[in-house]
């Protein structure tokens, strides 16, 4: 899989150094963060399934293979070249340039509703815009029993931002869990999984 090989960590730095608060990560997420990441998606079903900051695809290639064939995945990427880059590689992706607080227009326009989102944005993206959080726009598209995951490194899980987040997840979702040290990703890194919007 591109993207998690040393060119695609070559790109990903690069495009960190040009930007890190938009760039999340400083290299590509493993398959083991990706398999905890997408392991709310439904096995069966025709699920809908929303990326946000898929950057070069690690998530992508989990949740496609997790789909099979089956139901909507919509990746929101802004980084132009990588969006150009993911609806190339996955043509069963809708792939749209376009900032996550784009995501209410774009399902509206589409006549859907989230069952998951899967989330790969850098915490400056959850700073709330006009008193409103990301985390209150990706829980008003899910479905009543809906999920939203989220990755963060070990070492941010104490910062302000961190902080303001799950308190955000907690005020948004009946339920938030944490997960274990996902130790086999560089670096080290947990997910946050919330579901069932309030």
């Amino acid at each position: 899989m591109r993207g998690s090989g040393p060119a695609g960590a070559a790109e990903f730095l690069r495009e960190f150094v040009k930007s890190p608060t938009t760039t999340a990560a400083v290299g590509p997420s493993s398959r083991f963060l990706a398999d905890q990441m997408v392991a709310p998606v439904p096995g069966r079903g025709e699920p809908v399934v929303v990326e946000l900051g898929p950057g070069t695809g690690a998530f992508t290639a989990a949740i496609q293979q997790r789909l099979g064939g089956r139901g909507r995945h919509l990746a929101l990427e802004l980084n132009a070249r990588w969006a150009a880059d993911l609806g190339r590689r996955f043509p069963d992706v809708e792939t749209v340039c376009a900032d996550a607080r784009a995501l209410p227009e774009l399902l509206a326009e589409r006549g859907l509703r989230a069952d998951v989102v899967v989330s790969g944005l850098p915490w400056a993206a959850h700073t709330a815009v006009d008193g409103v959080p990301l985390v209150r726009l990706v829980a008003d598209v899910l479905v009543p029993e809906g999920a939203f995951t989220q990755f963060a490194y070990t070492w941010t899980r104490w910062a302000p931002p961190a902080r303001r987040q799950l308190r955000d997840l907690r005020a948004t979702f009946e339920e938030t869990v944490i997960s274990r040290t996902v130790w086999r990703n560089v670096p080290p890194a947990l997910v946050y999984l919330a579901r069932r919007p309030r």
